[in-house]
């Protein structure tokens, strides 16, 4: 397993951690039901092969997520780094909608209920899940409610997810960003544009989301199983699991397969292994619901990817006219 430095002052981490959106099971934006006697075997099987953190929000199944997360860390013993986001509170509402909301208040009341669902009274690294859009409040207050709960000792370091290059720098003024959560992937590759080079030249991690493209780029996906997608599943509304992009973007995970082959690991890792090849990119968040989950991207921990292997990848991509960016 790779380990890299998340930012200027972050921690060691291993360039793959496991992504916990899913194992909070079905609720208004979420992948569908699940089972949490697989979501605890795949969150031991990933901290037993050497990742060494776990990225969930107090959003995901509205909580659910985080107390599977904080039974599985405390049953595991070792040292996982636990990674969790604010700012989609949904607490008192009849419809139980999230909201979009970074007022000062509501980041340390997210806080103390989610050290209560994992058991803890840290959390590693607290980030920002989306732009306040509601409330009317300056990110610049908000991000100096985050740098409080740092000087407290409640939060080890701090960042922020789908974050522009403006919000960026405003919250960069304040105090510094350790860390980025951008989507990115073959499919999804915009961040290279901006977003990754700022985090490069000012000291900022970057943990990558949806590296596999929710699934597409998995290498068990196909038209049947996008069709076949549970009620609750978000995919069923996405245009990336639609015609015609459906079609391009299973055409691209089918030309990973021979890089695969070549390097004797599943497609998964290989899509997961370009994104860490991505230069500024410190690590990739992958989902996981099952053990099996697990073992297809695993390896990617530990996969180098050669200068022909990536030309041969800018070459499927050109080819299969899948994804954007």
């Amino acid at each position: 397993m790779q380990f890299r430095r998340l930012g200027r002052d972050g921690p060691e981490i291993s360039v793959v951690g496991v992504g916990a959106w899913a194992i909070g099971g079905p609720w208004q934006f979420g992948w569908g039901p699940q089972d949490d006697d697989e979501s605890i075997a795949a969150l031991h099987r990933a901290f037993d092969s050497g990742v060494s953190w776990v990225d969930t929000a107090a959003v995901y199944g509205l909580g659910h997520s985080e107390e599977v997360v904080g039974q599985v860390v405390r049953e595991h013993g070792g040292e996982v780094l636990v990674f969790t986001k604010c700012g989609r509170p949904w607490y008192g509402r009849d419809n139980q909608q999230p909201t979009y909301d970074l007022r000062p208040e509501t980041i340390r009341f997210e806080l103390e209920q989610s050290l209560k669902r994992l058991g803890t009274d840290h959390v590693d690294l607290y980030q920002f899940h989306w732009p306040d859009t509601e409330t009317g409040t300056p990110v610049e207050d908000s991000w100096a409610a985050m740098a409080e709960l740092v000087d407290q000792g409640k939060v080890r370091w701090a960042g922020v997810s789908n974050f522009d290059l403006a919000l960026l720098e405003r919250c960069e003024r304040v105090r510094h960003v350790d860390a980025l959560q951008p989507p990115f992937s073959l499919i999804d590759r915009a961040a290279a544009a901006a977003l990754i080079p700022w985090c490069a030249a000012n000291g900022t991690g970057v943990i990558c989301y949806s590296p596999l493209g929710s699934g597409l780029l998995s290498g068990g996906f196909d038209a049947d199983r996008a069709r076949g997608l549970p009620a609750g599943d978000w995919r069923r509304d996405s245009d990336d699991f639609r015609q015609p992009r459906l079609a391009a973007n299973l055409e691209l995970a089918r030309r990973l397969e021979p890089v695969a082959e070549r390097h004797g690991v599943p497609v998964a890792a290989v899509a997961v292994a370009w994104v860490l090849a991505t230069d500024g990119v410190t690590g990739a968040i992958v989902g996981a619901r099952r053990p099996s989950q697990v073992d297809g991207w695993l390896p990617a921990g530990d996969l180098r990817l050669t200068t022909d292997d990536l030309a041969e990848l800018r070459a499927a991509v050109a080819a299969a006219g899948g994804g954007r960016g």
